[in-house]
């Protein structure tokens, strides 16, 4: 297969681990952590541990790797310690990508929390201002993520992402990823062609569909609008399997990277599973 479908895999052990985990599991991307997703602070990345990562990717056939930043970081809260710690772990987290030649970190935007939207938009604006002049040796591109809108997590509209890049003094350092199962939560209906096309041309026109860089592919366990991220195997929620036969068969999308974070099973196996589920989706050519 020479798609470009993957799944998040565990760096338990080791950061090259991943990309074995990913190869076992028949991905041709992959997803990692480069750190621990629970602590600020993650074990420094070694010169050796980085050279066999690099390594262990070229030689595994892999189109694509992409990092996940850890899920304390808030770039949207106001000054004080949590803004402070979420920069240094931010900072750390491109300064590691460079190192590891990984291109493309996806992150969630952030909460507002007591503030309005707009304070908290404004905050994550001026905090990549700050990193992105502070680690220039970082070439790639920071995918923020589609959000499901639960509590005052930002990202949930296509114009909240659309002020994040646009506002920021470079934009040319921004993608989007779009997560099937949180836009879907957010209230954009994806699981009927009309309401794809309808979608897709509003990501159009507010952000550009050509920084669409990522996908995370996952059904949901909740319901159209519900603003509740649960994600399911893939045609076993409430998207069913139209959207990923959209996204799967667009021709827009034919070589954007494509994760999976989708339940696991007990020793990974429906990483599999799934994986079969979307490509036999795929029309051939």
């Amino acid at each position: 297969m020479n798609d470009y479908i993957g799944a998040h895999m565990s760096i338990s052990g080791g950061l090259h681990l991943a990309i074995d985990r990913a190869v076992a599991a028949g991905c041709n991307t992959v997803q990692v952590f480069t750190r621990n997703s629970n602590q600020w602070r993650g074990k420094p990345v070694s010169e050796a541990d980085a050279a066999l990562f690099r390594s262990k990717f070229a030689a595994s056939g892999l189109h694509d790797v992409v990092s996940h930043d850890i899920y304390l970081i808030n770039l949207a809260s106001p000054p004080g310690e949590t803004r402070d710690k979420s920069l240094a772990a931010f900072r750390d987290e491109l300064e590691t990508c460079a190192r590891l030649g990984i291109n493309k970190v996806v992150m969630h935007p952030g909460s507002h929390l007591a503030d309005s939207p707009q304070n908290g938009l404004t905050r994550v604006i001026e905090a990549f201002d700050q990193l992105f002049s502070e680690v220039p040796q970082f070439e790639g591109r920071v995918l923020i993520e589609t959000t499901a809108g639960q509590g005052s997590n930002l990202g949930r509209t296509f114009e909240e992402l659309g002020t994040i890049i646009h506002g920021s003094r470079f934009p040319e350092k921004f993608g989007v990823c779009f997560d099937t199962c949180h836009t879907f939560a957010a209230g954009y209906d994806t699981s009927t062609e009309e309401g794809y096309r309808d979608t897709m041309e509003q990501f159009d026109r507010l952000i550009g569909v050509e920084r669409l860089l990522c996908f995370h592919l996952n059904d949901s366990k909740k319901g159209l609008g519900s603003r509740v991220d649960r994600h399911e195997h893939i045609g076993l929620g409430t998207l069913g399997l139209n959207p990923f036969r959209f996204i799967l068969n667009d021709p827009r999308f034919t070589g954007v990277t494509k994760i999976l974070e989708t339940p696991k099973g007990d020793n990974d196996e429906m990483d599999s599973v799934n994986l079969g589920v979307l490509r036999g989706l795929v029309k051939s050519a």
